[in-house]
């Protein structure tokens, strides 16, 4: 079997795995909020987490807050940045790429507390246009409360300049919310020197287990409690007994991820022979932002008049696990609204799947998925999909 939705949830991590099992039998369990020795010992763990996974992450320990994942913690961003505001900025800035997180809060602060929405145009390669995010921010200088652009897009694995995106922000005094929840665990990342204000982490997209997450805020103090509880949990940012095993696992898969990030290097390489290949095959092929910064581990690939439907179907007859980014909603294949706004048309859009691995993926992977991609592209020409 070759799994190769990993953007979409990655396995656990052996060594997670190997961790947990020990953790498990061996425990001690006990409220982390507790002042008995075992809570104690339970909080000192805790706070040894926290510290782990700021130093990984280039963060402060007091920036990091653990939560449920990067939903739970962009809908806190939001609510933190956006709710019972005093000034008079109510501008949000965000794309036509975002994740449906983003793109859903934004749209419920622009409908039910009545900020204005902006949206920065994209290249067709799928880069934010940096002068047109310049432009918005110019014209509406003083009212912008917030800017959401994601760091590495989900789809495509294209990546963001982040870095000059946040200095271009932080010129106009407002501040940056970036979905980093597909690029870190899958690229080098320092907060402190991001030019972000705000991050967040999914554990089950990095080898941890699933419901288990970080929130990064550069001025902690400005986070307002979205779930309320006693006030020491996670220093009053976020209420209800922490889940500190599930922080325990987000610590050790991120201290893997340190320590065999060579291996981003490796996965790079295989990722370029396969769609070197796969071109020098089948010439139509289109393999979105293959011109620009791309994450190592994901190729999102198109036959123009093969259905990416099809293709999925034929790779899973041979356990080959991938996704389309299309949605279907009366059996009719749709191009996805990341590849819209970046003015991708449905011949292309209808064909994609979308191929994500984890970095430590082997050549051999790569060879068995070319082998089944070629037979499956092969066998579909002959039908023409649409």
């Amino acid at each position: 079997m070759i799994y190769a939705d990993n953007n979409g949830s990655c396995p656990i991590h052996p060594k997670v795995i190997e961790y947990l099992q020990t953790r498990l039998e061996s425990g001690p369990y006990a409220n982390p909020n507790s002042i008995h020795s075992l809570g104690r010992k339970m909080n000192f763990g805790l706070e040894k987490c926290r510290t782990v996974c700021a130093k990984i992450l280039g963060a402060k320990p007091n920036q990091v807050t653990f939560n449920s994942g990067a939903s739970e913690g962009v809908s806190h961003i939001f609510h933190s940045a956006l709710s019972d505001r005093e000034d008079s900025k109510n501008i949000i800035i965000t794309s036509g790429l975002e994740h449906a997180v983003v793109a859903n809060a934004a749209k419920y602060y622009a409908e039910k507390r009545n900020y204005t929405l902006l949206y920065v145009r994209s290249t067709s390669d799928g880069i934010i246009d940096l002068p047109h995010l310049k432009e918005l921010l110019t014209e509406n200088k003083g009212k912008v409360a917030l800017v959401a652009l994601m760091a590495a897009n989900n789809e495509t694995g294209v990546i963001q300049p982040y870095v000059e995106i946040g200095k271009i922000v932080h010129e106009f005094d407002s501040e940056y919310l970036c979905d980093t929840t597909q690029f870190i665990g899958k690229s080098s990342f320092n907060f402190s020197e991001s030019n972000i204000d705000y991050a967040v982490v999914s554990g089950h997209k990095v080898g941890a287990i699933i419901g288990s997450g970080l929130l990064l805020a550069k001025n902690p103090h400005l986070m307002k409690p979205m779930v309320f509880g006693g006030a020491i949990q996670e220093h009053g940012i976020r209420g209800g007994t922490q889940n500190y095993i599930g922080a325990e696992t987000l610590a050790v898969a991120l201290e893997v991820f340190q320590s065999n990030i060579d291996d981003l290097k490796k996965a790079h390489s295989f990722r370029v022979e396969f769609e070197k290949n796969i071109i020098a095959k089948f010439p139509n092929i289109v393999i979105i932002g293959d011109k620009v910064p791309r994450l190592a581990t994901t190729t999102l690939i198109s036959y123009p008049g093969i259905h990416g439907q099809a293709v999925q179907i034929e790779l899973e007859s041979n356990e080959i696990f991938v996704t389309t980014s299309s949605a279907c909603s009366d059996n009719e294949p749709a191009t996805s609204k990341v590849l819209k706004s970046m003015g991708i048309d449905d011949k292309v859009g209808r064909g994609i799947i979308r191929i994500s691995f984890c970095m430590g993926v082997s050549k051999e992977t790569y060879t068995e998925l070319e082998e089944s991609l070629t037979n499956a592209y092969e066998k579909l020409n002959k039908i023409h999909s649409y």
